[in-house]
């Protein structure tokens, strides 16, 4: 599921800035941006949003700047400097007015000063890092909520779609017994061989061909399947998985049906079924 989540941490020696976002995805992956001299932490933070997030790619991005003490070990980039500073000419040049610049004002821009990473206390700077990771993945799994929550409605209409439909092949499945003994009467009949409806060898056949086109268990399988699939869809905690193997059951069991099927309506009511339960799956890939 998708999601975004942002927030900032300071203590008495570091400053952190966190964005996280995630974007669907069947398994779960982290890409965590550190400073290098801080990817020690990496660990301990794939832990932290593993801990939450099981699937779905999640990218996290983090700032560190120091404070007080650690502010001696700022770095100039002196080309972004000239490059700006250069810029501010130009405007000069074209209003005609000279333009004040203070050091506040270039420190806003971002990029032209930074903190020199081998001066990074890893252990310092996980106490601003962690608790803005947190509060960043609080603010993304709450996004992640609201859409699940749309996400739990469209497959729940599609599962009373597959229901109905279910219904449906249930109610015409034993037509399609009688249709077969009508059939095959009138081609015995076609044959010059006419043959009483109780003959034995009429019933045998007829018997034989009801054995094979019997779908009562895969209709009880799905009964089953479809009540343990609400029962996921209204529990909490990670259930994406357990729909995952449902789905991939129920289209097995229509699969069965549909072999069994010598029957064109049936037939298109396998393809209906196949189609939601297609679109249901797609959606249960990104659910946690």
């Amino acid at each position: 599921m998708t999601g975004f989540g942002r927030a900032e941490y300071a203590t008495d020696f570091y400053h952190a800035k966190v964005e996280i976002s995630s974007v669907n995805r069947k398994n779960g992956e982290v890409l965590i941006q550190l400073p290098k001299a801080l990817q020690s932490l990496e660990a301990a933070l794939r832990k932290t949003i593993l801990g939450s997030v099981q699937r779905g790619r999640v990218q996290v991005s983090i700032w560190i700047e120091g404070i007080s003490q650690t502010t001696d070990a700022a770095v100039i980039d002196e080309a972004r400097l000239h490059a700006f500073m250069a810029a501010v000419k130009k405007v000069e040049e074209v209003t005609g007015q000279p333009q004040k610049v203070d050091l506040t004002e270039i420190i806003r821009i971002g990029g032209i000063f930074s903190l020199d990473e081998k001066e990074l206390d890893p252990e310092l700077a996980q106490a601003a890092i962690q608790p803005a990771v947190e509060e960043a993945l609080t603010e993304l799994l709450k996004m992640r909520l609201v859409e699940g929550e749309h996400m739990q409605q469209d497959i729940a209409s599609r599962i009373d779609l597959l229901e109905q439909e279910t219904k449906q092949i249930t109610e015409r499945a034993p037509s399609v017994i009688e249709h077969y003994r009508h059939a095959l009467l009138k081609r015995l009949s076609e044959s010059g061989l006419e043959l009483d409806v109780s003959d034995e060898r009429v019933l045998k056949e007829v018997g034989i061909f009801a054995d094979r086109c019997d779908i009562s268990e895969e209709i009880a399988r799905l009964d089953s399947h479809f009540l343990k699939f609400r029962e996921y869809l209204a529990a909490k905690g990670s259930v994406g998985r357990s729909l995952d193997f449902l789905c991939q059951e129920m289209n097995r069991e229509f699969n069965t049906i549909g072999s069994k099927a010598n029957d064109a309506l049936l037939a298109q009511h396998i393809v209906n079924c196949k189609t939601e339960l297609e679109k249901a799956r797609e959606q249960v890939q990104n659910v946690e």
